[in-house]
C-alpha cells in the first residue's frame, strides 16, 4: 500500500460524539462511512450493509457472510479482542486467496481482562464476597471462620486454558507472587514464559491446579470443551474461571460440582446464553460468582478502539506488519 492511498474506511461502531470525530480528524484524507445500523457492543454483529460495498478498509463487527461476497474489502479490523464469527475455514480461504487482512482489538483488552481476572482472584483469596454478603445481611461479624478461610495465592499452581494475549498480561501481573503456572495453546510459539502443555498433559494436570482459568476462544474445538469429566478432574480446592465464551462449559454439570462442594468456586464473566435468565441455576450456584461479560470494559474503552485502529491503519499504509493479526 502506498502512503498517500485514501482509502474508503466503512464502521458499524456507535463512538461518543467526541470519539468519532477525534476518528474523523485523524484519518485526513480517508473517507469514513457508517453503517445504517450501528452498535455500542463489540459483542453485537452487523447485518449485511450497502454501503460496506464501497470501502476497502472495515473497522467494527461487519457481517462475516457479506465478507465473502466483497473483493474490495482489503482490512478487517474487529473492535472486539475475540473472533468467533470469523473463525471460519471458506472465510480464512477467501481472505488468503484476495490477501486480505483480518485484524482484532486484542491489545485492547488484555489489560482490563487480566486485571478483572486478577481482582477475583485475589478478592476470593481475601474472602471479599463473604465479607459483603455478611455486611448486607446479617453482620455477624465472623473473623474466626473467614480468616481460616483465607488463603495466599503466593505459591499456589495455575493453568491457563487458552495463551493469547490476556494470558500473557496475566502471567506478568502474576510473577511477584512466586506461582507455578503452565499454560494451554493449540500451536506453541516456543517464546512463552511459562510452560506450554498439549491438552492430554492438561488433563493429567488439572487435578493439581489451585486455579483453572479458562480463556478459550469459541469455535468447534471447544464447544463444550470443560464437560463434566474435565471439570470433575479438579480438586474441591480449586476455583475455577471463565473469561473466554460461555458455551465452552458444561454450566449444568458446573452447577453440580459447586453445590456439591466438588470445586471450592468459580467465577463467570461470560456464560450462555447472554444475558443470564434471572431464574439460571447459575445465579444461586454455591459460591459462583459473575459478572456481565464486563471484563473487557473501562473508561477510556472506545478511545483506545479507535487509537489501535489508527495505529495500525499507519502500519497498513506503510505496509508493516499489523498487530493482533489472526488471517
Amino acid at each position: 500500500m502506498h502512503p498517500s492511498q485514501a482509502y474508503t474506511i466503512w464502521t458499524n461502531a456507535s463512538f461518543p460524539e467526541s470519539v468519532e470525530k477525534r476518528l474523523r480528524d485523524a484519518l485526513g484524507g480517508h473517507r469514513l462511512i457508517v453503517a445504517k445500523q450501528t452498535s455500542t457492543s463489540n459483542l453485537v454483529g452487523s447485518p449485511a450493509d450497502p454501503a460496506l460495498a464501497e470501502a476497502q478498509i472495515a473497522f467494527g463487527q461487519p457481517d462475516a457472510e457479506q465478507l465473502l461476497e466483497l473483493t474490495g474489502v482489503r482490512w478487517v479490523h474487529l473492535t472486539s479482542a475475540g473472533y468467533t464469527a470469523y473463525d471460519r475455514e471458506d472465510l480464512k480461504e477467501v481472505f488468503r486467496s484476495r490477501s486480505a487482512v483480518l485484524t482484532t482489538s486484542s491489545g485492547v483488552y488484555d489489560e482490563p481482562c487480566a486485571e478483572h481476572v486478577f481482582a477475583m482472584m485475589m478478592s476470593l483469596a481475601r474472602q471479599l464476597p463473604a465479607c459483603l454478603d455478611e455486611q448486607r445481611q446479617s453482620r455477624a461479624w465472623s473473623a474466626a471462620p473467614i480468616r481460616r478461610n483465607s488463603f495466599l495465592l503466593r505459591g499456589q499452581k495455575a493453568i491457563l486454558f487458552g495463551y493469547g494475549e490476556i494470558a500473557k498480561r496475566l502471567v506478568e501481573i502474576l510473577a511477584p507472587f512466586d506461582m507455578e503456572i503452565v499454560g494451554v495453546r493449540r500451536r506453541p510459539k516456543g517464546d512463552e514464559p511459562v510452560p506450554i502443555l498439549s491438552h492430554e498433559q492438561a488433563d493429567e494436570w488439572l487435578g493439581q491446579a489451585d486455579h483453572v482459568l479458562n480463556i478459550l476462544p469459541a469455535n468447534t474445538s471447544t464447544q463444550g470443551y470443560f464437560n463434566k469429566q474435565r471439570l470433575s478432574r479438579m480438586k474441591s480446592e480449586a476455583v475455577f474461571y471463565n473469561i473466554g465464551r460461555g458455551n465452552t462449559v458444561d454450566q449444568d454439570a458446573l452447577v453440580d460440582l459447586l453445590n456439591r462442594s466438588k470445586i471450592a468456586a468459580a467465577y463467570l464473566d461470560v456464560t450462555s446464553p447472554e444475558p443470564l435468565p434471572a431464574d439460571h441455576p447459575l445465579w444461586n450456584a454455591r459460591n459462583c460468582f459473575i459478572t456481565p461479560h464486563s471484563a473487557g470494559g473501562f473508561r477510556e474503552e472506545m478511545e483506545s478502539l479507535v487509537q489501535h485502529f489508527l495505529e495500525n491503519l499507519e502500519r497498513f499504509q506503510q505496509n508493516n506488519p499489523l498487530r493482533n493479526r489472526v488471517i
